[in-house]
């Protein structure tokens, strides 16, 4: 599926952006405030929308950042495929991939970040950027477009954004019981998700189907059984770190092998590492000197 309206779209989005005034790209607000609130005066533009080129057989999509994830995701089913973004009702592409937060399924699927192949992206000076390459085995110069991923939109205003794809499973299957996270994931060969509330153990496997009925078969093993899915997520998601320095307060989910929680009430977060805060301070002065682009928000104030 192809459009050759792409270019204008983009254009034109850019052009909008200019190279004056505090700016941010709006999407679905369903992270609207991680990391802080936008200064007030900050003028909100929307990305380009629509899947713009998809052949299954390169297993590539270009699509646009302001795209819903529901209706790209929508798309790829078509074709049996999938992208590894969070299925949050609402969001767009950009506003999943500025946020940066692996779902439920990175143990398994990986981070996000490793599903983004190239980003056309409007930079502070008014600029229309294009970083990446629109293979997966592209290494060629920085991996620039992925430090795009968790910066909410500090860095650079995403357009459009060209996506790895993976075949969607024949088989998926959650299960849980009382049994031992580390025991289980030792014991797994690829479990997509496993999840830990300090009493039950929920391990997500996907794959075909001799393959998921085997892994199904050790988790019961330990006392797994099959369930609808895994459990509600406590509203706010923290590192791990965070639980140890706090002794775990209130209730928790622990999402297992990927350093990130979710806890039910508000906990500190450690403190970045300076050297962290020096990168991060180096990057913005050099991609936004201005502080223009999301005036506000703090990628490092965002678990």
């Amino acid at each position: 599926m192809a459009s050759g309206e792409a270019g204008e779209d983009l254009e034109s989005f850019a052009a909008e952006v200019g190279a004056d005034g505090p700016v941010a790209v709006v999407g679905g607000r369903t992270h609207w405030d991680v990391g802080g609130q936008c200064l007030e005066e900050t003028r909100l533009v929307r990305a380009p929308v629509g899947v713009q080129v998809f052949d299954p057989a390169d297993m590539t999509i270009r699509v646009g950042a302001g795209t819903q994830v529901e209706e790209l995701d929508a798309a790829l089913a078509e074709a049996g495929q999938r992208v590894n973004l969070p299925l949050s009702p609402g969001a767009t592409v950009g506003g999943v991939l500025a946020v940066g937060r692996d779902d439920v399924h990175a143990l398994g699927r990986g981070r996000l970040r490793d599903a983004l192949l190239e980003s056309a992206y409007v930079a502070d000076d008014g600029r229309l950027v294009t970083a990446g390459g629109p293979t997966v085995k592209n290494v060629s110069g920085f991996d620039l477009c992925r430090l795009l991923v968790g910066s909410l939109g500090t860095l650079g205003l995403l357009g459009e954004v060209i996506l790895r794809t993976w075949p969607r499973p024949a088989v998926q299957q959650w299960l849980a019981g009382p049994c031992d996270p580390t025991e289980l994931r030792r014991l797994l060969f690829s479990p997509s998700s496993i999840l830990w509330d300090g009493h039950t153990v929920w391990v997500h496997l996907e794959g075909h189907e001799s393959d998921v009925e085997a892994e199904a078969e050790l988790a019961r093993s330990l006392g797994c059984e099959p369930t609808d899915g895994p459990p509600p997520l406590p509203a706010y998601r923290v590192p791990t770190g965070a639980l140890e320095a706090e002794g775990l307060p209130g209730s928790y989910v622990v999402q297992v092998g990927t350093g990130s929680a979710y806890v039910s009430e508000p906990c500190r977060v450690p403190e970045p590492d300076p050297a962290v805060v020096e990168l991060h301070r180096r990057l913005k002065s050099e991609f936004d000197p201005g502080g223009r682009l999301n005036p506000g928000r703090d990628p490092l104030a965002a678990a």
